[in-house]
């Protein structure tokens, strides 16, 4: 009686224990973290009258700013995961805006109506106010205001690039002026359209070098 084992059998065996360890790992890796913080800003006869930022913690982003006339049209984006982390933070000192009131409740003129909201699965907490002197709450709300500020002049660059390359040099100004003024948490993200710019012989040359002298001081500070 032969009892040597099967090569090919063995050899099957292996490759079903190698390729059921791969699928456990795989899906282990794949489960998502689906909790996303939401910030809203609705201020009629301002510029913009309406913000929407929502970020997952895993740093997925959409950014709405808009005009409440226009058409909603949310541009994808990755935030750094530090920066997720620390809005994730703050959310959680607030308990994820679970029964929180977050109002003054003094008469005082109107500010735009904010609103945070978490969510993961069935789960969703909402508090709206107008003004807060709740310290992680004003936090947060710099960080997402700081961020639809940044995510506004990089679309108005991006927007000058492709169609008024003569009003470049003026949104570069307001850019390098809130760059200054540490109104960006990303400054990186502009590196690629300045990077764009700087080396295109169609705009003028103040921007073009304008652009350069911004990117260099960018990538110094990193």
């Amino acid at each position: 009686m032969n009892l040597r084992p099967n090569r090919k059998a063995l050899l099957a065996l292996l490759a079903l224990v190698l390729a059921s360890s791969a699928f456990l790992s795989q899906a282990t890796r794949a489960t998502p973290d689906d909790a996303t913080i939401t910030f809203r800003k609705v201020f009629k006869s301002s510029y913009p009258e309406f913000t929407e930022i929502k970020v997952s913690q895993s740093g997925a982003a959409t950014y709405d700013i808009r005009q409440l006339s226009d058409a909603s049209a949310p541009q994808p984006a990755q935030m750094a995961p530090a920066l997720a982390a620390r809005i994730f933070d703050l959310a959680a000192k607030l308990h994820d805006f679970d029964g929180l009131d977050l109002e003054m409740h003094h008469r005082i003129a109107n500010l735009g109506q904010k609103t945070f909201t978490y969510q993961r699965g069935s789960e969703s907490h909402s508090v709206t106010f107008n003004y807060t002197l709740n310290e992680p709450a004003a936090q947060l709300l710099t960080i997402f205001e700081d961020l639809a500020r940044q995510q506004t002049d990089l679309s108005d660059l991006q927007r000058t690039m492709r169609y008024d390359r003569l009003g470049v040099n003026d949104v570069l100004q307001q850019v390098q002026k809130d760059y200054e003024n540490k109104l960006f948490l990303e400054p990186e993200q502009f590196l690629p359209a300045l990077d764009q710019l700087a080396a295109d012989t169609h705009f003028i040359d103040i921007a073009r070098e304008r652009a350069r002298t911004l990117a260099a001081r960018i990538r110094a500070s990193r």
